[in-house]
């Protein structure tokens, strides 16, 4: 909670980077910026409500800097477990800010920072995210359920059960799909 008037840095625009977004801007940010390598994804971020986008393969704090008039983001979500995508979080944080950890790691990943700037310097604080509690789903199914969040726009295919397999193939390797949806009686 407390995203009004913030900075916020999605990293990550996939389905749920782009629900970041949409939460971001019901609930007020200052400014949503949005990073991914697909200009497809950063395309649907613009369209769902970030201020800004930016490809994750340049220099995404620099970035956040110059859309902020020189201050980094207070609050940065990270939404891909990609270890580039990790750094550039905590590099995109400003100090007292808080990094929401919302996806799994790639194995192996690290976070890649001395424990004294996180910390001690700067105050940064991070969160992780794993389910969530029953008030949150509750919260969450009433945003969907009175139209405040619309999450129909987010369906990009709607298939038939006899094209199940091309529903997982476009969710394997997601060229311009977000949410694929298969409709067992169709």
């Amino acid at each position: 909670g407390g995203v009004k008037g913030k900075r916020v840095l999605v990293v990550g625009s996939g389905i749920s980077g782009l629900l970041h977004v949409k939460l971001a801007r019901y609930d007020k940010a200052k400014s949503i910026i949005a990073s991914d390598i697909d200009p497809y994804r950063l395309r649907k971020a613009k369209e769902f409500g970030a201020t800004a986008v930016i490809s994750a393969k340049k220099d995404v704090p620099a970035y956040v800097r110059n859309i902020n008039k020189g201050k980094l983001a207070e609050l940065v979500i990270l939404c891909t477990g990609a270890q580039s995508a990790v750094e550039q979080a905590l590099r995109s944080v400003d100090r007292g800010g808080t990094v929401l950890v919302f996806s799994a790691a790639k194995k192996g990943a690290l976070l890649p920072v001395s424990i004294n700037d996180i910390f001690w310097r700067n105050e940064i604080t991070i969160l992780s995210s794993y389910a969530a509690p029953p008030e949150d789903l509750s919260e969450a199914l009433d945003l969907i359920s009175k139209r405040k969040i619309k999450v129909s726009d987010m369906i990009t295919h709607r298939l038939r059960l006899k094209d199940t397999q091309k529903g997982f193939d476009l969710v394997v390797k997601p060229r311009r799909s977000i949410k694929v949806v298969i409709h067992p009686n169709k």
